[in-house]
Order: C-alpha cells, then structure tokens, then sequence
C-alpha cells in the first residue's frame, strides 16, 4: 500500500492551474509564433473567399424579370444561367421561379405564384 498524499490546499492549487481560456489562448500564441516565424504573413482566414459581382447579379435579376414579364422562349443554355442550375426534368423550381420545357431546348420561366396547377415536386 502507498502512503496517501497530503492534500493541496485550494488556494494553492488554483493558483498553479490554467483555465480553459487561458490554455486556448497560449495555444493561439505558440501557433501564431510558429506562423511568423516561417515568414507566414498573409492569413487568408480572414479575407472573403466568394466576392459578389453586384453587376452580373443585377444583369442576371434584370433579364430573369423580362423573360417572366414578356413570356420569350428560351434555351436550355439561358434556363441554366438565369435559375443557376441546368434543368434536370421537365419542370423545374428553384428560388420561386418555375422553368417549364415546352419543346427540345425551348423553355419558360414563370413564377411559382403564378403557377395554377398543383404539381408536386
């Protein structure tokens, strides 16, 4: 049998241990010392990886509009940039706008609102 260790008071123990924060915290330092020290400036964590293109965004709103209001045919190619996404099926939703296959590589696009018969997906 081992003879029973006397007890830490608590003041002394906490004063000897770390928190968790504490030890993330000295975590965070070592790595970033290792990082600088390599010469590893340029962090990317904290830059945007995806920008936006406001205008080709407008562009895209803006024709997707027209081609609900005039009711023009459109190609397969034109479906797939205004929805996002190439049709899979003869009628597609997406973002609340319905794509409808009218014949080989003529579509419409209309809104889901406007949509009157009760088609599931």
């Amino acid at each position: 049998m081992s003879a029973p260790q006397p007890k830490e008071s608590k003041s002394n123990k906490s004063s000897t241990e770390i928190n968790p924060e504490q030890a993330l915290g000295l975590v965070s330092l070592g790595l970033m010392q290792k990082l600088s020290d390599k010469g590893i400036t340029d962090l990317n964590w904290l830059k945007e990886d995806e920008k936006c293109d406001t205008y080709e965004l407008r562009q895209r709103l803006e024709l997707t509009s027209l081609a609900i209001e005039t009711g023009a045919p459109l190609s397969t190619a034109e479906v797939s940039k205004l929805l996002g996404v190439r049709p899979g099926s003869s009628k597609v939703e997406r973002g609340g706008l319905i794509a409808k296959k009218i014949s080989r590589n003529v579509w419409r696009l209309i809104k889901s609102s406007q949509e009157n018969s009760h088609w599931r997906n």
